[in-house]
C-alpha cells in the first residue's frame, strides 16, 4: 500500500480520506468457493443473507451436507436454480477428486485460474476472487468486477465505466501489486456509499 500511494495520487487519495482498506481474508477451502458463487451477478447484501442462511442448514458447510440440502431449502436460503446447479456441481467434484481445493496453494495464478474454471458455475470472476481473498494472491486484478471498474471510473472522472480491455490496461502501472490496488478502490466505492463489509 505505500508504494502504490508513493506511486499514484488517486489511490493516496483513497487511502487518505478513508484510511487503510481491510484485508477481506477468507479461508480458503469449499464455504469459501460456495459463498463466491452466491455472490455472482447480485449485491453484497443479498449474497451475505443468503450466505448466513445457508450456514444455518448446512452445519458444517462441506460438500456432503451440501449434497444432502433439498431444492426447497437452498430456494429459502437464497439460492437460484442455476447456483443451485453449480454448488451441487462443485460439492461432487471436491468429493471425487476432480476439484482438490487443497491442492490450490502450491500452483501459480494461471494454474489456479485454470483448476477453477473447469468447473460449471466458476468464471474468471470467481476464480480471481478465490485468488485474491482466499489465497492472498498480491497481483490479482479481477476486471470483471463491476464494483472494481464502477471505483476507477468514479475516481479517474472517466465518461462511462471502463470495459475488462480499459480495466487491465489501467492496471499495469499498479503491477505487481495489483491486489492491493483492487482492495484499496474497492474500500473507496464501498466507503462512499457507506456500505461494510
Amino acid at each position: 500500500m505505500e508504494h502504490l500511494t508513493r506511486l499514484d495520487a488517486t489511490l493516496a487519495g483513497v487511502v487518505g480520506k478513508h484510511g487503510p482498506p481491510p484485508l477481506w481474508a477468507r479461508e480458503p477451502g469449499f464455504p469459501t468457493l460456495v459463498q463466491i458463487v452466491l455472490e455472482q451477478q447480485v449485491s453484497l447484501a443479498s449474497a451475505k443473507a443468503a450466505y448466513a442462511k445457508l450456514c444455518l442448514i448446512a452445519n458444517p458447510l462441506n460438500p456432503e451436507i451440501f449434497l444432502e440440502l433439498d431444492d426447497l431449502g437452498l430456494k429459502e436460503a437464497g439460492f437460484s436454480r442455476q447456483k443451485i446447479v453449480y454448488c451441487r456441481e462443485l460439492s461432487r467434484a471436491v468429493l471425487d477428486g476432480r476439484l482438490q481445493l487443497d491442492t490450490l496453494e502450491e500452483l501459480g495464478d494461471d494454474a489456479v485460474r485454470e483448476e477453477l474454471v473447469k468447473h460449471k458455475g466458476i468464471g474468471p470472476w470467481s476464480a480471481d476472487i478465490y485468488l485474491l481473498e482466499a489465497l492472498l494472491r498480491p497481483d490479482i486484478w479481477p476486471v470483471g468486477d463491476l464494483a472494481l471498474a464502477s471505483a476507477v471510473k468514479e475516481l479517474m472522472e472517466l465518461s462511462r465505466r471502463p470495459d475488462e480491455a480499459e480495466l487491465s490496461e489501467i492496471g499495469v502501472p499498479w503491477k505487481p501489486w495489483r491486489a492491493v490496488a483492487a482492495r484499496i478502490l474497492w474500500h473507496s466505492y464501498l466507503s462512499e456509499r457507506g456500505i461494510t463489509m
